[in-house]
């Protein structure tokens, strides 16, 4: 969902990790058609006999089970989110969808598909795949099927709110952290039009291409929408043809109707930076709009992977530089008390 990501080594040290880390263990599964790897961790605290347990679901592209793709190497949210839900009391299972995490794990099939540049993965795959993954949750000794939760980061968000409809009767709370809060290219569109324009103002593209880039963002948008097929000559490299189908099914969900439809009982935290550069504060309110009973925490100084974020000159840029936001285990804390 970024255009013009940077890839980033960390350093040998960094700020302390947050909450616990747990007693992990991994795991492998079956989901989709595909083996499918993942890490449970069990909580170090309140004991191992029957504790609430947590599914995290990633967010865009290949991103692994630790929240972790080639722009980011070192966000690390979905393992800082392990660990906050740990020292909750909660077990948690986080994994690698497929096309993400070490490829010298993924099995036959998984190699073929996402190395046929050609073609297009069924989307329902990933459904298939966090329906697995929960299974494989819930039927871990420590795990108490009664008392779940499901935490998507990112488009993981419009998971997590789709996961009653997904996973058999199952009607789990639900974590939404940085989620988005309107059709998926409607929020791409307005992220590469602010990186656009500000690339520009720096001088880092010029005006001519910024004008080619938006024009083709729009054009492969409106193209996805009426069902045209896409010729892969746009200049984000975002709307291949390969990635059509799934634009297209992703696009589908807006994610205030999703809230609507939730089941009426359902108890939903909204976790959501200050400094998100990737989801608005316009989005967030349109979809707790929705949302009418949900908790929301805005995390002072946080950015999208949950990280504090400083602008000013000299402050740290590496993800692995920059501490989780200390705001996100009490909120998380606060809720999952307030559950069982």
């Amino acid at each position: 969902m970024a255009l013009f990501a940077t890839s980033c080594t960390p350093t040998d040290e960094g700020p302390e990790p947050p909450g616990v880390k747990g007693d992990e263990r991994q795991v492998s599964f079956e989901g989709g058609g595909f083996t499918v790897q993942g890490t449970f961790t069990g909580p170090e605290t309140g004991g191992h006999d029957g504790v609430p347990g947590a599914l995290i679901v990633s967010g865009s592209g290949p991103t692994d089970r630790d929240g972790n793709n080639p722009g980011r190497p070192e966000a690390d949210t979905n393992l800082n989110l392990s660990r906050v839900l740990s020292a909750a009391g909660v077990a948690s299972l986080r994994y690698d969808k497929l096309g993400s995490g070490d490829p010298d794990t993924w099995d036959e099939a998984a190699v073929e598909v996402v190395e046929d540049t050609e073609a297009s993965i069924d989307p329902e795959v990933f459904d298939a795949q966090m329906a697995a993954a929960y299974t494989e949750l819930i039927t871990q000794p420590e795990v108490d099927p009664e008392r779940t939760l499901i935490v998507g980061h990112s488009e993981g968000a419009l998971f997590a709110l789709r996961a009653h409809e997904v996973l058999s009767d199952a009607e789990p709370a639900l974590v939404l952290a940085a989620p988005p809060g309107t059709r998926m290219l409607d929020v791409i569109d307005r992220q590469l039009s602010e990186q656009v324009r500000t690339a520009e103002a720096q001088g880092a593209i010029g005006e001519a291409d910024a004008v080619r880039i938006l024009s083709d963002t729009r054009m492969a948008r409106a193209a996805v929408r009426s069902g045209r097929e896409l010729t892969g000559s746009d200049s984000t490299g975002l709307f291949s043809p390969q990635n059509q189908e799934f634009l297209a099914w992703i696009d589908a969900f807006d994610p205030a109707e999703l809230a609507r439809d939730l089941p009426s009982d359902t108890s939903v935290l909204v976790l959501w930076g200050e400094e998100d550069a990737q989801i608005a504060r316009e989005e967030i309110d349109r979809l707790m709009d929705a949302l009418e009973d949900a908790d929301r925490v805005d995390l002072a100084g946080t950015d999208h992977v949950l990280r504090e974020y400083d602008d000013s000159p000299g402050a740290a840029a590496l993800d692995a530089d920059r501490a989780f936001s200390p705001d996100v285990a009490p909120a998380v804390e606060d809720f999952v008390d307030g559950l069982w």
